[in-house]
């Protein structure tokens, strides 16, 4: 950690592709399942009723997390990343835009704030990429892809599920029918 944080490098958080190895976990949403194409579902839920008993994984996943909250204490650049994962038909569960969500929300499980985990998410990525004077907050003269959550998930992170509105563009995009659009679709390309 001490040569990462001397070198100024920052870390990418990719928390949700652990999950689907790890016995005990959260099922995925409805929303995400049906997402997939009917043989990646199967595929997917196989790999999760095979979990690893092995709590040498349980305890890697802890110890990942135990070390991304000690490097943003001691003062290193954490980034918030999805990283689909899948290996032939095996899909992992950790899918665009789902999986963006849920890496927030095992952020805030690992003893982030959620407020934290958010700007983590959000403004941490602009700064490394040197565009925080255009994107990663909401700020006048800024662009700003956003969305409309039905809840307040500053103090309940589960409400980053409840998406209502999608803004792209300056365009917004009901989030129910861009969840339809894609309905056993994912794992075919």
């Amino acid at each position: 950690m001490h040569d990462l944080l001397q070198r100024h490098v920052a870390v990418t958080s990719t928390l949700p592709v652990y999950e689907l190895d790890l016995p005990g976990r959260p099922p995925l949403r409805r929303e995400v399942l049906e997402s997939m194409l009917p043989e990646s579902r199967i595929s997917y839920l196989t790999q999760r009723a095979n979990a690893s008993t092995d709590p040498d994984l349980v305890l890697r996943f802890k110890k990942e997390m135990q070390f991304e909250r000690e490097f943003v204490k001691a003062g290193g650049m954490l980034l918030s990343g999805s990283d689909p994962t899948g290996v032939g038909q095996v899909i992992g569960g950790d899918l665009a835009g789902f999986g963006d969500q849920r890496q927030v929300e095992l952020l805030v499980e690992a003893g982030f704030t959620p407020l934290e985990a958010i700007h983590i998410a959000t403004a941490n990525g602009a700064e490394f990429l040197g565009v925080s004077n255009q994107v990663g907050t909401i700020a006048s003269g800024k662009q700003a892809d956003l969305i409309v959550i039905r809840g307040d998930p500053s103090t309940h992170i589960e409400d980053i599920e409840r998406v209502d509105t999608v803004f792209k563009d300056g365009v917004g995009y009901d989030s129910s029918k861009l969840i339809n659009s894609v309905r056993g679709m994912v794992g075919l390309r």
